[in-house]
């Protein structure tokens, strides 16, 4: 089983997560990376949503996933970086489908590293990301599989990474390129694109 991607449920979660945040008066960039971080967390249907901040007060992606977890009729747990038993928490959550990360946190690594994926996956962001590969790192350090990642400029910066169940090849190690080949079908022409 895999994580599937679901469209509809994304919208719905969107279009939720602004309307909650249409009343209250927020940093316009902070309400862009909420609501797109609402959207990815309604469009894979996210039974358990992690979100690690780095304060105790509400923010405005704990307020958007809020609303995601009621379209995708899971649990969300949030975790402050200040909590004592943030660790013994972190050990009992199992089956993490969505790891929200503030990247201001300095206990990044450690987070991902006790975060126990779900039989489908995982999907790991990290917003306040000022550099990328972090997640990844941390993610292929435990001994986990990366199968996808990206660096967004949304905000200060969003990092995703899905992460793989099951054995199979990585993406790779964190800051090494790869080649990508793609043939247009309708002119025959090659291109190739280095990631």
């Amino acid at each position: 089983m895999k994580l599937v991607w679901c469209p509809e449920t994304a919208s719905k979660a969107y279009i939720e997560g602004v309307k909650t945040l249409a009343s209250e008066n927020q940093d316009q960039e902070e309400t862009d990376v909420a609501e797109f971080i609402s959207a990815l967390a309604g469009g894979w249907k996210a039974q358990l949503i992690i979100d690690a901040q780095s304060n105790n007060n509400p923010t405005s992606t704990s307020l958007t996933l809020t609303t995601a977890v009621q379209h995708t009729h899971g649990k969300y747990v949030c975790l402050s970086e200040d909590e004592i038993e943030r660790k013994n928490v972190m050990k009992q959550l199992k089956g993490v489908d969505f790891l929200v990360l503030d990247g201001r946190r300095k206990d990044v690594v450690s987070v991902v590293k006790e975060a126990k994926p779900g039989p489908r996956g995982m999907v790991v962001v990290r917003y306040n990301a000022r550099k990328n590969n972090v997640v990844s790192g941390a993610v292929i350090g435990a001994g986990m599989r990366v199968v996808r990642s990206v660096f967004l400029p949304i905000g200060e910066g969003v990092d995703v990474v899905h992460v793989g169940v099951g054995k199979g090849p990585s993406l790779g190690k964190c800051g090494q390129s790869r080649w990508i080949r793609h043939i247009d079908e309708d002119t025959g022409e090659e291109h190739l694109f280095r990631r």
